[in-house]
């Protein structure tokens, strides 16, 4: 049985309506059996000599920055009330982790680039922080000025900009790990977390405790912490968050972008305004002492800090439902080219949808088929941001295009060799091949024939692909694609 015709409106073609970018590699050859109870891996990156300088020249620089820390706090709150605060400043930082983990989980960031930024955040940033605004209120007493004016005219600057040195600096270095905006929110996000933590510490620590029990006792400290950890982690634990974030969003616009400009440009606004929101917040509680009006204080944080706050965690939500929509706009191309099927991408949309795949894939293949599908589903993601970035036209350089092209073929061969744990094997669903334009599917009754895609993708099970037409010579498909693939030819019997 051969499909009648070739499609003049492909099925991927009503799925999305994407530009035409790079070529793409031909199509797969069938994938081999997979063995049993073993999932494939993507390859790692072999760790150089370089590249292993470099990483202990970080962690030894991080450490030196945490000893300083410790030392400092230690010698400054004293024991037990350094103790208290490491305690107390700890509890809220697993919730607001998990909040930025959440915030990526379509493609969530390689751990160590996480805790780089967090650790970052904590020791580096801190420390930088510390010994600069030190310097600054020291100078304003000795001309006479209010050690207020710190916290207005320096504190922002610095802090805010120590605290996005960490993820501009992978920016700069590991631009290739950003996805756009959400990876900046989380790169950003963790690291004023870090911050937040430490300078808590000092807070809760210092002012709350040790100052509490050295004029009235224990008891009077513990109060004290307590009081300070309503107002200052469950009122305003966000705003350190806050501010950043909006360096994050420009570093975020910067990362997908190919106009060197915008490149520029954008996380320079991002961290002006991050700095410009931190000294408005500081600046509330300095008028309010000033003038004795708690209302100035009321009136800054409910009409300017709720309000950021809730667009913030508006925008966010909005791109994490963005990200898991751009694999429907961007993997139709290997749906046309022959590489994926329709449901496949359809089971990418959304966390609901992948879910209910990863427990298919548990249904029919086991344990084996669910660490296979999520590898599949994180390779599928990568793809799609890698294709997204080539259409943007984000490789100038040619290195960087072979780099390209050498990713997607390693992330489409992991793909093949993921979907081969779990594809064709549901005993309840027809044997079905995707030739790029229809389905050809064999019956109870053992009748095969072709049928047209429905409207909506079937989800979540994926069906087999035709056979690969021969390669072009150099590996790739000719220039001016993509278009529709032609109908391959369909043996019956064929799996």
């Amino acid at each position: 049985m051969r499909p009648d015709q070739p499609a003049t409106d492909g099925y991927a073609d009503r799925m999305a309506d994407t530009p035409p970018g790079s070529p793409l590699p031909s199509t797969p050859p069938a994938p081999a059996a997979p063995p049993a109870g073993e999932a494939p891996r993507m390859p790692l990156r072999r760790l150089g000599w370089r590249r292993f300088l470099v990483l202990a020249g970080v962690v030894l620089f991080i450490a030196a920055c945490a000893v300083f820390m410790v030392f400092t706090l230690g010698q400054s709150l004293g024991a037990q009330a350094l103790l208290v605060g490491v305690v107390a400043a700890i509890l809220p930082v697993p919730v607001l982790v998990a909040c930025f983990l959440w915030l990526d989980r379509y493609e969530p960031e390689p751990l160590k680039y996480l805790i780089f930024c967090f650790a970052w955040g904590a020791f580096v940033s801190t420390a930088a922080s510390l010994t600069v605004n030190e310097f600054a209120a020291g100078r304003f007493a000795d001309w006479g000025l209010p050690a207020a004016l710190t916290g207005v005219l320096v504190a922002p600057f610095i802090e805010e900009l120590t605290k996005a040195l960490g993820p501009i600096l992978l920016l700069v270095f590991r631009r290739r790990e950003w996805s756009g905006i959400t990876d900046g929110l989380v790169y950003c996000g963790l690291s004023a977390v870090g911050f937040a933590m430490v300078e808590n510490i000092l807070y809760l620590g210092g002012y709350g405790y040790a100052a509490g029990a050295d004029r009235y006792g224990p008891a009077t400290g513990t109060q004290q912490v307590i009081a300070i950890f309503i107002v200052r982690i469950l009122l305003f634990g966000f705003a350190h968050p806050l501010f950043t974030s909006m360096t994050g969003v420009g570093l975020g616009v910067a990362a997908r972008t190919a106009d060197r400009r915008v490149r520029v440009l954008a996380p320079v606004a991002g961290l002006l305004l991050a700095m410009m929101l931190h000294g408005t917040w500081n600046l509330l509680p300095t008028l309010t002492q000033a003038t004795g009006e708690a209302i100035i204080m009321l009136y800054g944080f409910l009409g300017l800090m709720v309000p950021v706050f809730f667009g913030m965690v508006g925008l966010a939500v909005w791109l994490r439902a963005w990200e898991g929509r751009l694999t429907e706009r961007t993997l139709p191309d290997y749906v046309r080219a022959g590489w994926l099927t329709p449901p496949e991408v359809a089971a990418l949309s959304s966390l609901g949808r992948r879910h209910a795949a990863r427990s298919w894939a548990r249904r029919v293949a086991g344990d084996a088929g669910v660490r296979a599908m999520r590898g599949y589903q994180f390779s599928a993601t990568r793809l799609a941001l890698l294709r997204d970035g080539t259409l943007r036209g984000l490789d100038r350089k040619p290195a960087d295009q072979e780099r390209s092209a050498r990713e997607e073929r390693e992330l489409l061969e992991a793909i093949g060799a993921y979907r081969s744990f779990f594809v064709g094997r549901d005993p309840q669903a027809p044997v079905g091949v995707w030739d790029g334009s229809r389905y050809h599917l064999r019956f109870p009754d053992g009748t095969q024939r072709p049928v047209d895609a429905p409207d909506e993708p079937v989800v979540p099970i994926p069906v087999v692909l035709a056979p690969a037409p021969p390669a072009p010579p150099v590996g790739y498909a000719p220039p001016g694609w993509p278009g529709v693939r032609s109908a391959a030819p369909w043996t019956p019997g064929q799996h």
